[in-house]
């Protein structure tokens, strides 16, 4: 189904801030939903879109309950989901990017790493975005112009900034493994070894959103990942740049959202991570 955005709605007119809190509340509707069927997940049926990329009516049903609150709270949007709108079309005003369960296999396995990640769009400027893990309720959160913050219970909300390393031999990397398109392994099976040889450590946690909130608040120096969708990237790219970081493509070119490679780091790395993972098409 083809969705356009026609609302027009012009940029200063909306405030980031509003739209964050729009975004964190569709982002803790959907986790909630995730958190509840956590209990039986043991009884639920996997759905195999295509090789290893499994979807099951958790994901739908958090897709619903966040597509709810953006309805209600911004009726003029596009909403372009992983299960439910993915071919939604984003030209101008106001759109909603959202992966309602970012790590499905995760989750079917109890592995406490998932997430519902949610990335606002207006005339096409991210503008602002929300991550809540479902599994832990930490939840990352960033306006344009704001900058980005960690959310967690009893606790004020706590500034992200990218870490400060500059050595890759003290580095943490994350990265994402091209299951879905295996055609890549090959490119990607060299960049992994070349980092890997050259850093202290590679983590591969399986929810793409969750990584980029790493590298905003510092846990990792950057990460990689050779082919990704618009929502799997929408939010955690804002996080990133409010928190200092650098997100781009392996031409060191900035990412849009949308389809495609990713590289983010603390921006202190950019160039070396560019540099070792080897830019341009493949070979």
């Amino acid at each position: 189904m083809q969705a356009n955005l026609t609302s027009g709605v012009p940029f200063g007119a909306r405030d980031a801030q509003q739209l964050r809190d729009v975004a964190l509340e569709a982002a803790r509707a959907g986790a909630a939903v995730i958190a509840d069927r956590a209990r039986d997940r043991a009884s639920l049926t996997w759905e195999e879109k295509q090789p290893a990329d499994f979807v099951s009516v958790v994901d739908r049903a958090a897709e619903e309950a966040l597509a709810a609150v953006i309805t209600s709270r911004l009726p003029e949007a596009v909403l372009l989901a992983e299960e439910g709108t993915p071919n939604a079309t984003i030209t101008r005003g106001v759109a909603v990017v959202a992966d309602p369960l970012d790590g499905t296999t995760n989750f079917l396995h109890g592995f406490p790493w998932y997430a519902t990640s949610i990335g606002v769009l207006v005339d096409g400027v991210l503008t602002a975005g929300a991550v809540v893990n479902a599994a832990t309720g930490e939840t990352f959160v960033a306006a344009l112009g704001h900058g980005a913050q960690r959310l967690r219970p009893g606790a004020e909300a706590e500034p992200l900034r990218v870490s400060s390393i500059t050595d890759p031999l003290r580095a943490l990397i994350g990265t994402g493994f091209p299951f879905k398109h295996a055609h890549h392994l090959p490119r990607y099976q060299r960049q992994f070894a070349a980092v890997a040889t050259n850093t202290a450590g590679m983590r591969r946690a399986g929810s793409a959103a969750l990584d980029l909130c790493d590298v905003a608040c510092g846990r990792f120096e950057g990460f990689w990942e050779i082919e990704l969708a618009p929502w799997d990237v929408a939010a955690g790219v804002l996080l990133v740049r409010e928190a200092g970081g650098l997100v781009t493509d392996f031409a060191g070119v900035d990412v849009p959202v949308a389809h495609g490679p990713i590289v983010a780091s603390n921006s202190r790395m950019h160039g070396w991570l560019l540099r070792t993972l080897g830019g341009g098409p493949e070979a």
